[in-house]
């Protein structure tokens, strides 16, 4: 397999020791799958005007160690007609003609955190073979299971004075905070949120409430007098995990119990990672509201409402809250699928102790469901109830999830597999027989996992409230029911009003 790296990896790559150290998984892979790090003569050119001359010279030392293209294919008609429409600078010519190599066989993926290279990919439909770094490690985590050989702990509540200060994790916080040591010990008998395998931290969350009567003068435009949460150390290595997701999901559920207005961060965005993190933030409807000051310097801020509302059209900038006039559906699960896909969601009688691995699907904000019901009429903004399937009385639903998006036309086997791989509980295996199990072909439910119910209905419940007809009846695919059967649900399971628009 020949991987073609953008010029913004390989410096990643060669530049100082900190990023060195945040891709170096991805480097690992490579080695252990036998890929061939290529490099397109463009990065070359590009490398040799970098500012920094140490990293041209650490590059010219380690060219050996990547594969240099040396012709460069044709644009391809398709690749042309996209370039005479969007591409305005020199900088875009450069990405078409890497995308181009691609188009043409010559590499089998293309590696970028480049987001024009991601949009053109998706214009040319290609865009299952380009990746970020984090979103690759996803892939070969998911398709190689047996190459991995540790088993990563799930994110666990832990004091600061628990923290290793040493680990070379928080050298970034050091270098951007002053003070940042003196300040974490006199947070020793707080909470943060860590998640760490083999003695190193892979990622850190500690959130504030403030009340209306916090100070924010350092904050320009000043903020308006509000309940918010606070991120106040936020920070995820590259691991392929989707810890990203599964921190947010952490943040939303804080500011949900803590009955908040907004959220808000603060944050340099001087390095990869920062950046990543904010794409993930406006991702899920976080806005840039202006700078804060301090004697560390400028940092942006990006603020989230979380006032009750519902964007049908786009639930990421509006969850956890789902409409009750959105159509509802219930979909089965079965039981050996449901808690690896709905960690929150575990039942009283499994062990957290058999969900402890992390893996992309199940840390993942954003989900997918297989399915080849006949029903496939579903469309953003609706709303999934998921049902663990057991028999009459060991049935229960235990989960609301948002659709996203629906997913009907699939041409073949490589593109379901690629749609499904980063955040589906099957493995490629399973999606290769799912695809291949019948003439029937299945669909795609994108969708959001959205809210964990307090208290569950068994099968014989819903039978006597009347949303299931009878102990033959269980739901079979995605069975539509009433806005005032749904309102019985919510009500029986004691979901919390807040996050229920009507």
């Amino acid at each position: 397999m020949k991987v073609l790296l953008d010029t913004n990896i390989v410096i990643h790559r060669e530049a100082n020791s900190v990023i060195n150290e945040e891709i170096g998984s991805l480097f690992a892979w490579f080695d252990k799958l036998h890929y061939k790090k290529c490099i397109h003569p463009l990065t070359l050119e590009e490398i040799e005007k970098h500012k920094d001359q140490k990293v041209i010279n650490t590059f010219k030392i380690k060219l050996g160690s990547y594969v240099l293209l040396k012709t460069e294919a044709p644009l391809s008609p398709p690749v042309s007609d996209l370039s005479k429409k969007r591409d305005h600078s020199l900088n875009d010519i450069n990405d078409t003609r890497l995308i181009n190599e691609l188009v043409n066989h010559r590499v089998d993926f293309l590696i970028s955190e480049d987001k024009g290279i991601h949009e053109k990919a998706r214009l040319l439909n290609i865009d299952p073979l380009v990746f970020t770094i984090d979103s690759f490690l996803e892939k070969v985590i998911s398709e190689n299971p047996s190459l991995v050989d540790y088993k990563t702990l799930s994110v666990k509540k832990e004091y600061f004075g628990n923290g290793n200060l040493a680990d070379h994790f928080f050298d970034t916080f050091r270098d951007d905070y002053k003070g940042f040591d003196k300040w974490f010990n006199r947070k020793s008998d707080e909470q943060a949120y860590v998640c760490i395998d083999s003695d190193k931290t892979l990622a850190f969350l500690y959130v504030k409430k403030e009340d209306k009567n916090e100070d924010y003068s350092d904050i320009q435009p000043i903020f308006p007098k509000k309940k918010r949460l606070k991120i106040g150390t936020f920070k995820v290595n590259l691991n392929g995990y989707r810890l990203g997701e599964r921190f947010l999901k952490i943040v939303f559920d804080n500011a949900l119990k803590q009955k908040v207005d907004e959220i808000y961060v603060t944050i340099f965005n001087k390095r990869s990672e920062e950046k990543r993190l904010i794409n993930l933030l406006l991702d899920w409807g976080f806005e840039y509201w202006g700078t804060k000051t301090s004697s560390s310097g400028e940092e942006q801020v990006y603020v989230r409402d979380f006032s009750r509302s519902f964007d049908v059209s786009k639930p990421k900038f509006t969850f956890p809250c789902f409409s009750l006039n959105s159509d509802t559906y219930l979909v089965p699960i079965y039981p050996e699928y449901h808690t690896s896909l709905f960690p929150d969601s575990i039942l009283n009688t499994e062990s957290p102790d058999d969900f402890v691995e992390n893996e992309p699907f199940r840390n993942a904000l954003s989900k997918v469901y297989v399915s080849r019901s006949f029903i496939r009429n579903l469309k953003c903004g609706d709303t999934i109830i998921f049902y663990r399937t057991g028999g009459y009385y060991k049935s229960v639903i235990t989960t609301i999830g948002i659709v996203d998006s629906v997913i009907t036309d699939i041409k073949d086997e490589n593109e379901f597999v690629a749609l499904c791989r980063k955040r589906s509980v099957f493995s490629k295996e399973k999606l290769i027989q799912q695809w291949n199990h019948s003439n029937s072909k299945p669909f795609i439910v994108n969708f959001l996992y959205t809210y964990s119910f307090p208290n569950r209905i068994n099968m014989k419940k819903l039978v006597e409230l009347g949303i299931i007809q009878d102990k033959y009846s269980a739901p079979r695919s995605f069975e539509k029911i009433s806005k005032s059967d749904f309102e019985k649900i919510l009500e029986e399971t004691d979901t919390n009003n807040d996050i229920i628009v009507n």
